[in-house]
């Protein structure tokens, strides 16, 4: 018997606020350096959540917004800080 395999999303498991945190989070702790996983990560949050309403609330295309959260985007500082707020999150900085 052929064993198949279906595509695996993380986007499919970030259920809650809590789960979009905590993910994030650890992108942060592993992001290289140049922001890379960050916009991954809330590209795969944004997924998860409603793209079309989180595109409103920042003030963007729906396209717009897929394309800043690309592979090949370079979202500036001030869209992702709209992304977070719009996501219910807030950006701090500890030591």
């Amino acid at each position: 018997m052929a064993e198949t395999f279906t595509r695996w999303d993380v986007a499919d498991h970030l259920q809650t606020k809590e789960d979009a945190r905590l993910y994030l989070e650890a992108c942060a702790e592993e992001d290289p350096g140049d922001g890379s996983l960050i916009r991954a990560a809330l590209n795969d949050i944004a997924r998860a959540q409603n793209m079309s309403r989180l595109a409103r609330e920042v003030g963007m295309t729906r396209e717009g917004l897929y394309k800043a959260l690309s592979e090949s985007g370079n979202p500036s500082f001030a869209t992702v800080m709209r992304i977070t707020r719009a996501l219910g999150m807030q950006l701090r900085i500890t030591v």
